[in-house]
């Protein structure tokens, strides 16, 4: 019956002690949680303060009066622009009448179902593929 109760002794301080690591461990655990959220309001200050800062570089009125105090420049005229007939020739086509763009089968060739560019809808938005 003693041995028993000692090992009744055992198991209890064993599992007290247990539970005491299990809640320094959720302890110490809540504590980093509470810095890192900390971390991340200092860095969403810091964000919010340098955007205010360059929304107030990047005024136009303010860009508009360093254009104007150091650079020198003046209005367009119209002798500045030239002839179309002046333009250089269109540089040759490569590629052959009646063949796939190469520069579009290469993005194929590299994975032809992440490639969407918003042209062209998606297989699942196609009326035709509903049905």
């Amino acid at each position: 019956m003693r041995i028993i109760h000692l090992l009744v002794i055992g198991v209890l301080v064993f599992a007290a002690a247990y539970v005491y690591r299990i809640k320094m461990e959720s302890t110490v655990r809540t504590e980093k949680v509470l810095r890192l959220h900390a971390d991340i309001r200092e860095q969403r200050d810091a964000i919010a303060s340098l955007r205010a800062e360059w929304a107030k570089l990047d005024a136009p009125m303010r860009l508009q009066g360093l254009a104007e105090r150091h650079l020198k420049l003046q209005p367009m005229t119209a002798q500045q622009f030239d002839n179309l007939k002046k333009l250089p020739d269109r540089p040759p086509n490569f590629a052959r009448p009646g063949t796939p763009d190469p520069i579009g089968a290469m993005l194929n060739s590299i994975d032809p179902d992440v490639v969407v560019t918003g042209s062209v809808p998606d297989k699942a938005d196609r009326p035709e593929d509903r049905q």
